[in-house]
């Protein structure tokens, strides 16, 4: 490893600093700071700092010495796994989240602690625990994990809430969760100045918190150093002050292949996500060949950032998402149509809806239903099918004349999706958004704390009569992808699952409770909506579209028998119309290529 070059002692030690180190790249800055034994913190905001854990995977490859926590562990962070650097990931969701969320090989066996030791909590929880450390208190209250498998073998990070609240209105057990201090925080910026002052536009995520829960402080890449005055001309934009920074680089593109948002700061264009280079990590992982080639080609081979980027350039992509791209974020991008597209005269012709499109709007015509029965007036959206048919619904609805907020656990509030981009967290679908702002607002304040008004719209990997929901753990001991938020959700608001009709989907009994079905009032898949009213009830079809194919069952009872491990009432349904050419436009709108089929 690099010798680590003199510098002011980090915040461990409580010794005076004259501002963080600056380093010539990442790799230098890693090896200068980052020890074994460490626990390195990747913060989640919507620029990850993916240079800098590309660089953690190269300078400690083969040691399995590090504690690595982010929220979410998919795309450029599958270098973790497959570098060996890792002994303990403490994450939300580990898998592949575009176009929508889906299991990694790579993370099959975690049950057996292969590639790595987890320890696996919900979105809300996991960030409650980052500010309690940053707030210098040893608990935190968090409202999530009753009742669920997320809870168990946490002895000394969960328990009981001594004295549970008298609030009458109170509708679920509180718990403590353990303070969570890494050692150090790694973050990529837009830009900051050499005092560490770093600048990172909303949606942010986890925000600062973990920069303030960092016992050593922080480590941050930006993509430019700039002038003193820039900085202080836009002090509303440092999201992370310089006192908390202790080692500070440039790394152009450093959060690629995730998006970055600059908004115009000194002049700095944005950059979107490189939904092409995420697909070829995808694929070349699903096998285990695939996968080593794809390490050595883009992390271990090219040897530093500088080589990765040289790399980039070299390769030829559809559309090149960085700074003076036909795609980049801060400019138009004219939208080519594929078969299949807005502009194919088939597009809109409802008997050429596949099961995933039937599912999606009959999910959506659900949400419709709930939110004008029931008075919500949000709609928090889970990532996958799920926020397809929330997008649908909020369209739908507007136009019956009820504006209702759709929102995405890391940020968004209000949100008009970028037609033709279907990834949930696009930074394309900031700018069309009433407000941006972080998980602990979303999860917290416009979920938890708006509970009677706020409906969740869930996928789910399994799904039981008792609506318990399963995205952990498979019977056999796969791994399927972790919570993300979707416990957050479920322990405290009512929710709509949209979930495909699969004996192995609508299971008797979930393998693994992820998120508790207690709240669950509805779920949609591709041949109707089972209903009830209280989570006491059983559910029942209330409607029924028949599946299409020559071996499709013909009647609702045949269905819930054949694709269902279900036994749910469904001699009383009300025929659902078919799907309409308006409805199946609109959805082809917001996902012309076709993802959810």
């Amino acid at each position: 490893m690099t010798v680590a070059p003199e510098r002011p002692a980090d915040l461990a030690t409580g010794a005076d600093r004259r501002g963080p180190v600056v380093h010539p790249d990442v790799d230098a800055m890693v090896a200068a700071h980052v020890r074994p034994g460490m626990h390195v913190h990747a913060a989640a905001t919507l620029s990850r700092p993916n240079a800098l854990i590309y660089a953690l995977a190269r300078q400690f490859a083969g040691t399995r010495s590090l504690t690595v926590s982010t929220t979410a562990v998919h795309s450029s962070a599958h270098a973790l796994a497959l570098s060996g650097a890792v002994r303990k990931m403490i994450a939300c969701f580990l898998g592949d989240t575009y176009p929508s969320p889906r299991p990694n090989r790579l993370y099959k066996e975690l049950a057996q602690g292969r590639p790595f030791e987890l320890e696996t909590w919900s979105l809300l929880s996991y960030t409650q625990r980052l500010i309690a450390g940053a707030q210098g208190l040893p608990w935190a209250v968090t409202g999530s994990l009753s009742g669920t498998d997320l809870a168990d073998g946490k002895e000394g990070l969960l328990a009981p809430l001594p004295v549970q609240p008298e609030d009458p209105d109170a509708q679920r057990p509180g718990s403590l969760v353990r303070a969570m201090n890494p050692d150090l925080t790694l973050v990529h910026g837009a830009v900051a100045d050499r005092r560490g002052n770093v600048v990172l536009l909303a949606p942010v995520g986890e925000g600062a918190w973990a920069a303030y829960a960092a016992k050593g402080g922080v480590l941050a890449s930006v993509e430019r150093i700039v002038p003193d005055e820039v900085i202080d001309a836009c002090p509303d934009r440092v999201l992370i002050p310089g006192q908390r920074v202790v080692g500070l680089c440039e790394a152009r593109l450093g959060a690629h292949p995730q998006s970055l948002r600059a908004d115009g700061v000194a002049g700095l264009p944005g950059y979107r996500d490189d939904y092409a280079f995420i697909e070829e990590i995808n694929e070349r992982c699903a096998t285990p060949e695939g996968a080593e080639d794809w390490y050595r080609e883009w992390v271990s081979g090219v040897g530093s950032h500088e080589g990765y980027l040289r790399h980039l350039d070299d390769r030829e992509w559809p559309s090149a998402p960085w700074p003076g791209g036909s795609a980049a974020l801060d400019l138009p991008s004219p939208r080519v149509e594929p078969a299949g597209g807005t502009n194919d005269p088939t597009a809109a012709d409802p008997d050429a809806a596949g099961d995933q499109q039937r599912m999606i709007v009959l999910g959506a015509r659900a949400i419709v239903d709930r939110v004008e029965s029931g008075g919500y007036d949000t709609l928090l959206a889970g990532i996958g099918s799920s926020h397809i048919a929330a997008w649908l619904a909020a369209r739908l609805l507007a136009e019956r004349g009820t504006e209702v907020q759709v929102c995405a656990e890391l940020g968004f509030y209000g949100t008009k999706p970028d037609s033709g981009d279907v990834f949930l967290f696009s930074q394309l679908h900031g700018g069309a958004s009433q407000g941006l702002s972080g998980i602990v607002e979303v999860l917290g304040g416009m979920v938890a704390g708006n509970s009677r008004r706020c409906l969740g719209v869930l996928a789910a990997g399994e799904i039981d009569q008792q609506g318990a929901i399963n995205s952990s753990l498979l019977s056999n001991g796969r791994w399927l992808t972790g919570s993300g938020g979707a416990n957050d959700i479920a322990s405290s608001v009512d929710c709509l699952v949209v979930c495909e009709a699969r004996p192995r989907r609508l299971v008797e009994k979930v393998a693994y409770v992820t998120s508790p079905g207690d709240r669950v009032h509805d779920v949609v898949c591709q041949f109707g909506r089972f209903r009830r009213e209280s989570g006491a009830e059983d559910f029942r079809l209330t409607t029924w579209l028949p599946p299409v194919g020559d071996d499709a069952p013909g009647t609702p009872a045949e269905a819930v028998a054949a694709l269902t491990a279900w036994q749910a009432e469904a001699s009383r349904t009300d025929d659902e119309v078919p799907v309409t050419a308006h409805e199946l436009a609109l959805l082809r709108e917001l996902d012309p290529d076709g993802h959810f089929r």
